[in-house]
């Protein structure tokens, strides 16, 4: 009788110590589970924030900011950054201001700028430079002019183009912004392609 008993107390005691085991291994799981939980709730691993859409990205401005480069006569010269929708007074204040040379009238200062773009604020009486040498008195005063900053007086100077022409050319340029190439003129309202020839050397932007 004690020999048939023996082999079923360590089949008994085999099967508890299994189980044992199995609850154990079971227990330690569900203990570091708890632990990976709170450890993700600490430290906010859990937390996704919103992703924006595609179509809500496309709404967000292009650009946060501009440069510009303010030469001429102003107190600091230099390239400074300024935001959207500034306008050439921004430019100019940030440059220090107007220095006592300046020719204040030179430059619209209501006009918006844009990115990249060169402010040059000219001196007193570069305007009234003799015409070049070899005109017919309609030449561009001081050589080649630049569209973005020339006066209506200068403008008036090039050949074929009179006062009427030299103030639509300012006022196309505080519509659109600067010109970006020589061929805007065609843009101007009475300019045409031979007028554009005939002053394209005397004309830069």
């Amino acid at each position: 009788m004690t020999d048939e008993t023996e082999p079923d107390e360590r089949l008994r005691a085999r099967t508890r110590l299994g189980i044992g085991g199995v609850i154990v291994l079971v227990l330690l799981a569900f203990a570091v589970t708890i632990a990976i939980s709170m450890l993700r709730g600490a430290t906010g691993a859990e937390v996704v924030a919103p992703q924006p859409s595609s179509s809500a990205a496309s709404l967000l401005p292009a650009e946060a900011g501009l440069y510009v480069h303010v030469a001429g006569a102003v107190r600091k010269p230099g390239l400074y950054r300024l935001d959207a929708g500034d306008r050439v007074a921004d430019a100019i204040a940030r440059a220090g201001g107007f220095s006592d040379e300046a020719a204040r009238d030179g430059v619209n200062l209501a006009r918006p700028v844009a990115d990249g773009e060169q402010i040059v604020v000219p001196v007193i009486g570069a305007e009234t430079a003799a015409p070049t040498a070899g005109g017919s008195g309609g030449g561009a005063a001081g050589g080649v002019l630049d569209l973005n900053t020339a006066t209506r007086d200068q403008l008036d100077t090039l050949p074929r183009v009179g006062p009427a022409i030299a103030d639509r050319i300012i006022a196309w340029r505080e519509q659109n912004g600067r010109f970006t190439s020589v061929d805007d003129l065609l843009s101007v309202p009475g300019i045409g392609q031979k007028m554009l020839d005939g002053i394209r050397d005397l004309v830069r932007v």
